[in-house]
């Protein structure tokens, strides 16, 4: 059990639950990101869905097994937002440079590659979308993305590495699944679990699996709204006996207290630095990086983050020094802020900037509304899909008003 999870104690602690059976229906995976809750919630999936009676390893070749790890389990649904984007770029790079090597590993990166993939598909499960008015697009999409990964998925034979037309063609196909799987996720993937989501997955919760466990996993729940949180207590207060519920968070403070109140919370440390160097070399096979999990990750932007923070000062000194901007220009040179991370980074050194508005009073009055101000823009294009150029007129014309009521007060950052 938890063989694929590597520096974390917290996995004793849920052995020993699941051996003695005291593993509650309803768990909270708290820890920081990249700290492995997600590959603990899918192996926890996996191991209480197992058909074989014993240690139910990692390795087991039952059917149940097979199907949970190459995430195709139809006892699995997993919600929540999620950046997959850089996690898919990541794994494919890692496929294809153990294919071109035909590396002992070509297998595992293969494998890491599909379930990087189906980490996002999973998330569009016609049953949780029953209802919504994208579901045929999105369907659409979904069927060309699982057409492309039958032709990479096992037991078929990989190309010949030594022939040059079908490394190209093997280098398309994973090119194009990655364009598909960006699609889906900029378009579709929301930001905050729709409430319709929710109601869709308590009735299917109440059907009976006829083969092991249901497991829901539930992503960021943190972010969920209160009209979320209250539709998914409802089902914590009396879960259906045969579902077990997996929530994930880094903030578990800005989790419901009457949620806290239905779950078992396992904590997960926060690695080291040499541990996450060793997660990079033992999962993507990269012996070279020495830097977190999250910044490896964050070197597979289509935009450096260097780069990105540069324009994020730039935009900030334009309103401090009353400059108009072209939002267009900032739109067209960092890659129209996709994926999400872009916007992220762009906005939290825009947070950075104005820090300087801390040292006084009456900066410490201003900084609140700024920060108020930027997580507008956030809230703006996450969930009201407003393009990202109109987003950033509005917080360059709502920072402007700010900055000028206080008597440019923003040049003190500078």
């Amino acid at each position: 059990m938890y063989e694929n999870l590597v520096f974390q104690d917290v996995t004793k602690l849920l052995i020993h639950d699941i051996k003695s059976n005291s593993l509650p229906r309803a768990i909270l995976f708290s820890g920081d990101e990249a700290s492995g809750k997600l590959t603990a919630a899918l192996e926890t999936a996996r191991i209480l869905s197992c058909s074989n009676v014993g240690k139910k390893a990692f390795n087991c070749e039952c059917t149940s097994c097979l199907q949970s790890k190459a995430l195709t389990s139809t006892n699995l649904m997993l919600l929540g937002p999620r950046d997959c984007f850089l996690e898919i770029q990541a794994a494919k790079q890692s496929f294809l440079n153990a294919f071109k090597e035909n590396a002992s590993y070509l297998n595992a990166t293969r494998y890491l590659f599909l379930r990087s993939i189906r980490k996002l598909t999973l998330r569009f499960n016609p049953i949780l979308w029953q209802g919504n008015n994208n579901l045929s697009k999105i369907a659409s999409l979904l069927d060309q993305i699982n057409e492309k990964l039958e032709i990479l998925d096992f037991p078929r034979s990989l190309p010949d590495f030594n022939n040059p037309d079908e490394v190209k063609q093997l280098e398309k196909l994973c090119d194009d699944l990655v364009k598909d799987s960006s699609t889906l996720e900029n378009s579709y993937l929301y930001n905050s679990i729709p409430v319709n989501q929710i109601r869709n997955l308590e009735f299917w919760c109440r059907i009976k699996s006829e083969d092991g466990k249901k497991t829901i996993i539930i992503e960021n729940a943190d972010r969920m709204l209160d009209s979320v949180r209250n539709a998914l207590l409802k089902i914590l207060e009396e879960p259906p006996a045969d579902c077990i519920f997996i929530l994930l968070t880094s903030k578990r403070n800005a989790i419901m207290e009457t949620i806290l109140s239905r779950v078992r919370t396992y904590n997960f440390k926060n690695r080291l630095l040499s541990e996450q160097q060793s997660v990079i070399q033992r999962v993507f096979h990269n012996d070279y990086f020495n830097g977190s999990i999250n910044d490896y990750l964050l070197t597979f932007l289509p935009v450096p983050p260097t780069k990105i923070k540069e324009f994020a000062v730039e935009f900030f000194k334009s309103v401090a020094n009353r400059n108009i901007i072209e939002a267009g220009s900032f739109n067209s040179e960092l890659n129209k802020f996709e994926p999400k991370k872009i916007l992220s980074i762009f906005l939290s050194e825009l947070i950075n900037c104005q820090k300087k508005l801390l040292n006084s009073q009456i900066g410490t009055e201003v900084s609140a509304k700024c920060v108020n101000i930027i997580r507008n823009c956030w809230i703006n294009v996450n969930l009201y899909n407003l393009s990202t150029v109109a987003a950033l007129e509005i917080l360059y014309k709502d920072l402007s008003v700010l900055n000028s009521q206080n008597e440019g007060i923003f040049r003190i950052c500078l």
